[in-house]
């Protein structure tokens, strides 16, 4: 009896290929490929573009996703992933670039074959512990600093402001409420910065 190629792949040896990103381990979409088409040389990729706008990413309206068909043996796994920045975080439509698309059609590669075998391991789990930005610590109200615009925690707060746009302003504010006191004139300056 021969084995199917989701056997195949998956008792492939990959302990030396794996690599490490944080706390993640994963294989590089380039060794992927490479083992993928050693052992299936007519397994095909494909990317799949927008039929509406013709591009090779989809979206929402706000943030933005990939679409890669990884076909071995006449049988296609396709992978959605979104497009993220470093911190796995998807990006909002706005702010995406050549760049952030390519990478994730790289990464959606690597995940489509994982689907076939190559890798799965390194992915269980991957969707039961999301990556969480540890919330701020409840400072009780009478200990909580007036945010004045231009003062020493404004920039501070611009920071962060800058680095969690894709969380929207809600959010911002609500968590900057847990160590400042916020004027309305000072909301009214923190929606112009986003």
């Amino acid at each position: 009896m021969s084995k199917n190629s989701y056997t195949t792949l998956s008792t492939l040896p990959i302990k030396d290929k794996v690599e490490r990103k944080g706390k993640l381990d994963y294989i590089s979409w380039a060794n992927a490929w490479h083992m993928l088409k050693s052992n299936y040389p007519n397994a095909q990729r494909k990317i799949y573009e927008s039929q509406s706008t013709e591009l090779n990413y989809f979206t929402d309206g706000n943030t933005a996703y990939v679409k890669v068909g990884i076909e071995v043996d006449g049988l296609e796994h396709i992978d959605y992933l979104p497009i993220m920045d470093f911190r796995n975080n998807s990006i909002a439509l706005d702010k995406v670039t050549s760049m952030d698309v390519n990478k994730a059609i790289q990464r959606s590669t690597a995940k489509a074959i994982a689907m076939h075998g190559l890798g799965l391991s390194l992915w269980t789990g991957e969707d039961v512990p999301e990556m969480v930005t540890a919330k701020p610590t409840k400072i009780a109200k009478d200990s909580k600093i007036t945010l004045e615009v231009g003062d020493g925690n404004w920039v501070k707060v611009m920071k962060y402001i800058s680095a969690n746009k894709g969380i929207g302003l809600s959010e911002i504010v609500k968590n900057l409420e847990t160590k400042y006191k916020i004027k309305v004139s000072v909301k009214k300056e923190i929606e112009k910065a986003m």
